[in-house]
């Protein structure tokens, strides 16, 4: 369940950055939301494939 800490944590630093970036008006903090954005994905991405692998594997 350490990915889910992981993502918790990724949600927690994408919040603070968007709000920085929509209601303070701070642009770095858009290019730092939009990287986190793409952490976020790359991270779910991982994780949907270890999901399928202990599937596939009758690991469950």
């Amino acid at each position: 369940m350490n990915r889910v800490e992981e993502l918790k944590t990724l949600i927690t630093g994408l919040e603070e950055e968007m709000v920085k970036f929509y209601e303070k008006g701070n642009k770095a903090a858009g290019t730092r939301a939009r990287k986190s954005l793409q952490d976020l994905k790359n991270l779910s991405q991982e994780i949907r494939l270890e999901i399928q692998e202990h599937k596939n594997t009758g690991k469950v």
